[in-house]
C-alpha cells in the first residue's frame, strides 16, 4: 500500500509539473495578479465550509461529546484534516487523529463510533452531492464518452463499497473479523484486547443507528449544505477573472470538480488530479486550460492555508491532551482528608 501511494504521489507530481509547463508558468502567474486580494475570500470559502461539515460531524457523536464547545470540535477536526491531506493513509490517518484528540477528554468507544459514523456521512453526502448535480446540471456539460463510462464505473463500484460499510456499522459488524482471529487465539493479547475495545465500538455503532436515524439525516444534509459552499467559491472566483459566467454553469464546474475528486480520494493531497480536474471542468464549459489551472491552484492554496491551521490546533490539543488531568476535591485536600457523612 506505501507503494501504491508512493507511485500516486510521484505520477501526481510530475504530472502538475507538466501542466504547468504545459500552459506557462508566466501566464499563469499574471493570472494570480489578477485575482490580488480577491484570493482571501476564495481561501475562507473553504474554512466556512469545513466550520458546515464539522456540525453534521456533531450529529454523529454520542455520549459526551455530543456536548463539546463547536469551536473545540472545529479544530479537531481541523486537525484530522491536516493529517490526511499531508500523510498517505488513504484519509484514514485523521480519522485516527479525531478519535485520539476526542478520546483525550472522555474515554470511551463513542469516540472511534462518531468517528466511523462520521466518515460514513461525509462520504455519502460527497456522493450524494455529485449525484444531485449529475441530475440537476451536469446533463449540460460534455465530456469525452470514455471519461464519461470510466467516471460512472468508478462511482458505482465506490457507491457498493459505502453501502457495504454503512450495513457494517448499522449492524455491528466492523470488528468481525478481529473477533474471528481472537477467538481462534490468533495475535495474542495484543488482538484480544483489541477484539474486545471493537466490540464496545460496535455496540455503540448498533445503538447510534438504531436509536437515531434522524440524526443520520441531519448530519448529510449538513455535509450537503457545505459542499454547496463551493458553488459561492467558484462563481466569485470566476467573477474576478471579470468570466460572465451563471451561477447555474458555477455550479456545474463545481459539481464536476467533486465528481473527480470522489473518484481520486486515495491520490496523496490529491497532487495533480485537482488542477487537472478543473482544467477539464472549465474546458467543458468553454474556457481555456490556463483559467482551470488557475481555478486549480487558488484551491490548492486554501487547502495549504486550512492544513496550516490544522496542523497548528493539532500541535495545541495534543499538548493539552498531554497534560495529567485535573485532581478530584479529594486529592486537593490532601491525604488525611476523610469522607463526611
Amino acid at each position: 500500500m506505501k507503494k501504491l501511494h508512493a507511485l500516486l504521489l510521484v505520477l501526481g507530481v510530475a504530472f502538475l509539473a507538466w501542466l504547468v509547463w504545459r500552459i506557462g508558468p508566466r501566464e499563469l502567474w499574471h493570472e494570480f495578479a489578477l485575482l490580488g486580494w480577491g484570493l482571501v475570500p476564495v481561501i475562507l470559502c473553504e474554512g466556512v465550509a469545513e466550520l458546515i461539515h464539522t456540525v453534521g460531524w456533531r450529529h454523529c457523536l454520542s455520549g459526551p461529546y455530543r456536548s463539546l464547545p463547536l469551536a473545540r470540535l472545529f479544530r479537531i477536526r481541523m486537525a484530522g484534516y491536516s493529517i490526511n491531506y499531508l500523510t498517505p493513509t488513504g484519509a484514514l490517518g485523521g480519522e485516527v487523529t479525531k478519535a485520539a484528540l476526542l478520546a483525550s477528554k472522555h474515554r470511551g468507544a463513542e469516540a472511534v463510533s462518531g468517528v466511523l459514523i462520521g466518515k460514513i456521512c461525509l462520504a455519502l453526502g460527497h456522493l450524494l452531492f455529485v449525484g444531485l448535480g449529475s441530475m440537476i446540471i451536469l446533463w449540460r456539460i460534455r465530456l469525452p464518452r470514455t471519461l464519461s463510462v470510466g467516471m460512472l464505473v468508478g462511482s458505482a463500484l465506490l457507491t457498493g463499497g459505502m453501502v457495504a460499510f454503512l450495513l457494517l456499522q448499522k449492524h455491528g459488524k466492523v470488528g468481525v473479523l478481529i473477533r474471528w482471529l481472537a477467538a481462534r487465539n490468533i495475535g495474542g493479547r495484543v488482538l484480544q484486547r483489541l477484539a474486545g475495545d471493537m466490540t464496545g465500538v460496535d455496540e455503540a455503532l448498533k445503538a447510534y443507528y438504531r436509536e437515531r436515524p434522524l440524526d443520520l439525516g441531519w448530519a448529510v444534509g449538513w455535509h450537503l449544505l457545505g459542499f454547496s459552499v463551493g458553488i459561492v467559491q467558484t462563481w466569485f472566483f470566476l467573477h474576478l477573472l471579470h468570466k460572465d459566467l451563471s451561477w447555474a454553469l458555477a455550479a456545474g464546474v463545481w459539481f464536476l470538480g467533486m465528481w473527480f475528486d470522489l473518484l481520486t480520494f486515495a491520490v496523496p493531497m490529491n497532487l495533480g488530479a485537482l488542477e487537472g480536474s478543473r482544467v477539464v471542468a472549465l474546458k467543458a464549459i468553454g474556457y481555456d486550460a490556463l483559467l482551470g489551472m488557475t481555478y486549480g491552484v487558488a484551491l490548492r492554496l486554501a487547502l495549504l492555508f486550512w492544513t496550516g491551521f490544522g496542523l497548528v490546533n493539532y500541535a495545541l490539543l495534543a499538548a493539552q491532551a498531554g497534560e495529567p488531568p485535573p485532581k478530584t476535591p479529594v486529592e486537593q485536600r490532601g491525604p488525611d482528608c476523610r469522607r463526611t457523612r
